[in-house]
């Protein structure tokens, strides 16, 4: 067959570890035999970023914004023994942080179901969809350590000079403090965004934080969606049939463990990742969660909720075999190849990306997976296959779906 043709690239984020290697066996298997790929790289690998003083990352958010879609591979966000291990000239923030912060979007992860594989909580028979607020709170932090006794302020000074003052903690010893800031424009598009993926997917909308304990700034979350759903979104919700509440994180968690699924689950920063680790895990594993990045513009980032598996990586380079998933990272490459379509008017690379996605399903219902996988499976007798193994059995699965 000739190779599908692109209009438009692609922003192409490379990452580091064992995901850097599966995600060059992905294009070589599952990509450039049938797509003329078009990509703007950018190498977000550790090494590179610590190179360009973390440049890279802001110049391909930038370019995100620019080309509307991107697809993007997991990234290490260093801590000290990072730092002492890449000989790094700082401990670099999180990529994933900046990119988000640029783009002021919001992030949607769901499970990616197969037959076989049971979640953890029985009764969730649908899926949950995680929506995470992705700009501010812990992840554009300022961070003290107090050297000893003394008072800290918290102090906000007006355009005209004017200030608020408010005393955070009286010092009596070595402590730590920490400032985190949102926007109301930020928390304002968050929630637009969350309204409108419940009304175009048809689902309930449930949002949740501390406003009992945190009485300014979490409460400022929850005015705001009540706001705007009431001026907004109330009279089409209604409509549909579907419904929005808030109610306490802790409230929250425990509803969603008793739920059935099939919900969207909205989240502040910090609440969202945590948040959806623990949906992930609990429909089966970390790498069977897709993620996108939605940004009010109309910019979209697609990549796996999931690390750069780091202990395989050490296999890797020591030659030793290793059976590593990459269902979500071939999830992100064909979440960002169908909307790229999508927004270019080329039916065929969507259709593509579709048959990719139903090769991946299909690869593991008959029972050929990833040993991860094989430890959580239903599936009697399965095939355990390595990490490239594992892509080329999709691609032979792929080969049926076209041919069909």
């Amino acid at each position: 067959m000739d190779k599908i043709q692109m209009k438009t690239p692609l922003v192409e984020m490379d990452g580091d570890e064992m995901t850097r290697i599966l995600w060059q066996m992905i294009k070589e298997e599952l990509l450039l035999p049938y797509i003329d790929l078009k990509t703007e790289y950018y190498d977000l690998g550790l090494k590179n970023r610590n190179d360009t003083d973390d440049q890279v990352t802001v110049d391909s958010a930038n370019a995100t914004k620019r080309l509307g879609v991107a697809v993007k591979c997991a990234t290490i966000t260093p801590n000290a023994a990072r730092v002492e291990e890449y000989g790094l000239k700082e401990m670099w923030k999180s990529p994933n942080g900046t990119i988000r912060a640029i783009l002021d979007g919001t992030v949607f992860r769901a499970p990616i179901l197969v037959k076989g594989i049971v979640p953890y909580v029985s009764n969730w028979t649908k899926p949950i969809t995680l929506a995470r607020h992705a700009y501010g709170d812990v992840y554009k932090n300022v961070e003290i350590k107090v050297p000893g006794p003394g008072k800290a302020e918290l102090v906000y000074t007006a355009a005209d000079g004017t200030q608020i003052r408010e005393t955070i903690h009286e010092f009596d010893g070595p402590g730590i403090l920490q400032g985190i800031h949102n926007t109301e424009k930020s928390i304002a598009s968050f929630a637009r965004a969350c309204f409108g993926y419940a009304v175009s997917t048809k689902q309930d909308l449930w949002f949740a934080t501390k406003d009992t304990i945190s009485k300014k700034y979490d409460h400022t979350f929850k005015d705001i969606f009540q706001e705007i759903y009431d001026a907004e979104y109330k009279k089409t919700f209604e409509e549909l049939g579907i419904t929005y509440f808030y109610t306490l994180i802790d409230d929250a968690v425990a509803r969603v463990i008793r739920s059935e699924g099939g919900f969207i689950w909205a989240c502040k920063n910090y609440d969202g990742d945590v948040m959806s680790d623990m949906v992930a895990t609990a429909y089966g594993d970390l790498s069977m969660m897709t993620s996108v990045l939605v940004s009010p513009s109309g910019a979209y980032e697609y990549e796996a909720a999931h690390g750069t598996v780091q202990r395989h990586y050490y296999k890797y380079l020591k030659g030793e075999e290793t059976s590593t998933n990459s269902i979500a990272t071939i999830f992100a490459w064909t979440g960002a190849l169908k909307k790229r379509g999508e927004l270019d008017d080329l039916r065929e690379l969507t259709a593509f990306g579709e048959k990719l996605e139903r090769a991946c399903i299909r690869t593991i219902e008959e029972g050929k997976m990833t040993k991860s996988l094989s430890l959580i499976s239903t599936c009697k007798d399965p095939v355990i296959l390595d990490s490239l193994g594992f892509i080329k059995a999709i691609r032979e699965s792929l080969e049926k779906e076209l041919q069909s």
